[in-house]
């Protein structure tokens, strides 16, 4: 079956404002999704990238300008300084890994629960019990959040190094089975042509 690698951070504005549509297109096109959670400040370190906080002040008003504007063309509900962001990843992303070992849920959901909890519901998905939270709502078990924490470190390393290898340098970013890649939530509808055999 053919397939897109996802790669993504659980704090990422931008693809919480993708919201469910990757799914869509994945099933529109009878493609798999290879999830694929990261640590987003290691990649910039590694690709060139600079930290919201540490770019010049233009980009960060127009960055906040831009996400203002794209949640309301998305439809999502968005607050531009949420009380928790940027915090720690590693458990929701480790917790996630555990959910896509296990089987059982929904990934979509999970993925965007966690974005979700952080962008639009003041929760901090550092903490266990906002992870067993969004576990429960995708249809996950909440004991998953306590499992596979060794594991779940070693493929959250190993993703970060498959992203710098296959040319990711930020989140979200969509690799194509055949190599073709689309960075950010807006190239979602090229990835749509794309896979339709328009672009």
């Amino acid at each position: 079956m053919a397939y897109i690698d996802y790669y993504f951070a659980t704090i990422s504005p931008y693809a919480y404002l993708a919201g469910a549509r990757l799914e869509e297109i994945a099933g529109k096109h009878g493609v798999m999704i290879r999830y694929k959670p990261l640590d987003l400040p290691a990649l910039f370190a590694r690709t060139g990238g600079t930290l919201p906080k540490d770019r010049h002040p233009n980009r960060q008003q127009h960055r906040l300008q831009e996400m203002e504007r794209q949640a309301k063309k998305a439809g999502l509900p968005l607050n531009l300084a949420p009380a928790h962001w940027p915090t720690n990843m590693a458990p929701s992303s480790y917790a996630f890994i555990a959910a896509q070992n296990a089987g059982g849920g929904d990934l979509g959901a999970l993925a965007h629960g966690f974005m979700r909890a952080c962008w639009a519901e003041e929760k901090n998905i550092a903490e266990d019990d906002v992870i067993r939270e969004c576990l429960t709502a995708a249809g996950f078990d909440p004991a998953l959040a306590d499992s596979g924490l060794l594991q779940g470190a070693e493929t959250y390393a190993r993703n970060l190094e498959e992203a710098i290898d296959a040319g990711a340098y930020g989140s979200p970013f969509y690799i194509t089975e055949d190599d073709a890649r689309f960075f950010g939530q807006d190239r979602l509808d090229d990835l749509d042509l794309y896979l339709a055999g328009k672009l």
